[in-house]
């Protein structure tokens, strides 16, 4: 059977932290990239705030029809399905639905054509059904043999590799290789429970992408000690047999202790006592290897 589509709406449900509530955006312009719209038309956009205490009522999903212009016979209809797609992202614990285009039929039906769902990654033990449609193969290999060790890592297309604890820090660690001239490898986390092993599946994940040409560790001890760090860089670096150069930039907790089992191990490690420091000596390192 051919749907013959008389016009085509936006419709999304997202998390809007600012203001702890779900946020549904709808907008006339289906069948569009949201953010074109969002440029070109913002006023095509509307926005519907609900409390998660109270759920979608039936005046908010009236106020959503009429405003993206959904005709008066077919309210009831679209506000059948909004609560459903409501509904659909509550239980799933997802942090996205999106259906682009939702459509208005010729005969006055309401139906959704295309849909994206996100969901929350911490919150996937509690859906098994979802899980089931984890398709590896479309997937990185590196990100997915990380994962099984709780390492959150993102390959990139420099040459410096990273390992950082904490994801603001690692972020700024490869902002700060960027003001230096060099090029970070990858996005890697190892949280604030990493043991030998866990920093030695790290060395390998990251020296698996043959561009790597050195290594950055930059570590600030909170919660993880340095000392712990620093046992564990040494047992990577034995582990892998590292020959590419790498400099360790650690502070916080048993920092000196930390710095002293990185000098007692004989490696060839490079010590760095700032970021910048850090950056500067891993560019460095990576132009005198070349």
């Amino acid at each position: 059977m051919v749907l013959i589509s008389k016009k085509e709406y936006y419709f999304s449900v997202v998390t809007d932290r600012a203001s702890q509530k779900n946020v549904i955006m709808a907008s006339s312009e289906g069948g569009m990239d949201i953010e074109e719209v969002a440029e070109s038309h913002p006023e095509k956009i509307i926005k519907v705030f609900v409390d998660p205490l109270i759920g979608l009522t039936d005046a908010d999903c009236t106020v959503i029809a009429k405003g993206i212009g959904v005709p008066d016979a077919s309210i009831p209809m679209a506000s059948e399905v909004f609560k459903n797609l409501y509904k659909t992202y509550w239980e799933t614990d997802a942090s996205l639905v999106e259906i682009n285009p939702l459509i208005l039929e010729g005969n006055g039906k309401i139906k959704a054509l295309d849909a994206k769902f996100n969901f929350d990654p911490n919150a996937l033990y509690r859906h098994p059904e979802i899980v089931a449609y984890r398709d590896i193969d479309e997937e990185d290999a590196a990100e997915i043999e990380a994962s099984k060790f709780d390492l959150a890592y993102i390959s990139l297309d420099g040459n410096i590799g990273c390992l950082v604890n904490g994801a603001g820090l690692a972020m700024a660690t490869m902002d700060t290789i960027k003001l230096f001239g060099g090029e970070p490898a990858n996005f890697l986390d190892v949280g604030g429970g990493a043991t030998a092993e866990k920093v030695t599946e790290a060395f390998k994940i990251m020296l698996k992408n043959k561009s790597v040409e050195a290594i950055l560790v930059n570590i600030f001890g909170g919660i993880m000690r340095c000392d712990v760090i620093a046992d564990g860089v040494v047992t990577a670096c034995k582990a892998v047999n590292l020959t590419v150069p790498l400099v360790v930039r650690m502070k916080g907790t048993n920092e000196e202790l930390g710095k002293k089992i990185l000098a007692d191990s004989g490696l060839p490690i490079i010590s760095a006592d700032s970021m910048a420091e850090a950056a500067t000596k891993v560019v460095a390192a990576v132009a005198k290897n070349k």
